[in-house]
């Protein structure tokens, strides 16, 4: 990310922040700074003194922010004894994902989450506030530990098993999210995912419906992915992979027909958009009025941890950039493409233009 996009995502969080504080937070001259704000101003981006913002409708995520955890087996796995391992943490959480792919994007994106009052916390918000996401709505609970995924697995790099501490986000209740309201109902867009309880997805998905504001679902599991069977009636998209999408729709897929097909229950229960996501295969997304195979990019695979959260989140820049349907998606493959050259859950390199001229490169193929 830029200076200036920097500079601004800290003066969206607190407006009236000194010159002297940014330049010591970026490690820059304050001068620089000074000059960074002028810039800014001139742009239209603030308004001056004390960087008064004009008003803008953002992206609300809500959902799972923790930490992720990889253990990566240097030998044959063994059972019922210790395994020598490299261990890598990263900031996890499929909205979390998806919330600093947009920061990063330039987007204006918030985050409403729970983390642990402890040092996991701590790390999640400032890694992910430093690239531009409003974090101000993640709740410290002073009673739970911060989620936790971890991830076991063999010296090839394919998952032997994973555990997950997630019980953190069942104190995000409907009393919660209705604390919380003021700032959802300035959103002109909310993406959820299914570490909310049953009840709260209900609730946001039936309260935003009534309000006009467009919901956005990624379903995280197959397991998780039952919460939304009476929580589907208005949703805008959502975004299931195959075996997600098998859940929800109740039937096996195999092939595009039984997509075509499945998409067409999916509808059916309510939802306005559905794209299922294939991994290599790419995606097959459906509008109601049309139906199309998109093809993934051309993509050396080094690692496919957050490919999925990545596509979502080009797919709502499109949207939020008032795109088509297609081209939507068509952002959502760029962008899921370039996660999958890196091993981390988030390209680091991450830029709209870079992302856009992907894009341009890659013409949209309907298979």
């Amino acid at each position: 990310m830029d200076k200036e996009s920097q500079i601004l995502g800290m003066i969206q969080r607190n407006p009236f922040i000194s010159q002297r504080e940014i330049a010591d937070e970026l490690d820059l001259a304050r001068p620089a700074v000074s000059g960074y704000i002028a810039s800014l101003i001139k742009s239209g981006k603030i308004k001056g003194r004390a960087y008064i913002l004009p008003e803008a409708k953002g992206v609300t995520c809500i959902g799972g922010a923790h930490m992720d955890r990889k253990a990566t087996c240097r030998e044959t796995i063994q059972y019922e004894t210790s395994n020598p391992v490299t261990m890598t943490e990263t900031c996890g959480g499929v909205v979390r994902n998806i919330s600093e792919n947009l920061g990063r994007l330039g987007a204006i994106v918030s985050l409403i989450s729970m983390v642990g009052n402890d040092k996991e916390g701590e790390w999640v918000i400032k890694n992910t506030g430093k690239y531009g996401v409003d974090t101000s709505q993640i709740h410290k609970d002073k009673k739970q530990t911060t989620g936790t995924y971890t991830a076991i697995l063999d010296k090839n790099g394919n998952m032997a098993v994973a555990v997950a501490d997630m019980n953190i986000y069942e104190q995000m209740t409907v009393p919660f999210i209705m604390q919380k309201w003021p700032h959802i109902a300035q959103s002109s867009l909310v993406v959820l995912d299914t570490n909310l309880p049953e009840q709260t997805l209900f609730y946001l998905t039936e309260r935003c419906k009534l309000e006009n504001i467009p919901v956005i679902v990624d379903p995280v599991s197959t397991i998780k992915s039952k919460k939304l069977m009476k929580s589907l009636s208005g949703i805008h998209s959502i975004l299931p992979n195959k075996e997600e999408a098998e859940v929800i729709a109740g039937m096996e897929i195999h092939g595009l027909d039984h997509c075509k097909e499945a998409a067409r229950k999916i509808h059916g229960l309510g939802v306005k958009n559905v794209i299922i996501t294939l991994g290599s295969q790419g995606v097959f997304a459906s509008s109601g009025q049309e139906a199309v195979h998109l093809a993934a990019f051309p993509v050396r695979t080094v690692d496919v941890t957050g490919a999925g959260d990545a596509f979502a989140a080009g797919y709502l820049f499109g949207l939020s950039k008032k795109k088509e349907f297609v081209q939507s998606c068509q952002y959502g493959l760029a962008l899921a493409s370039l996660t999958l050259q890196t091993g981390l859950s988030v390209y680091p390199h991450l830029t709209a233009e870079r992302m856009t001229k992907l894009v341009e490169e890659n013409e949209c193929i309907s298979i």
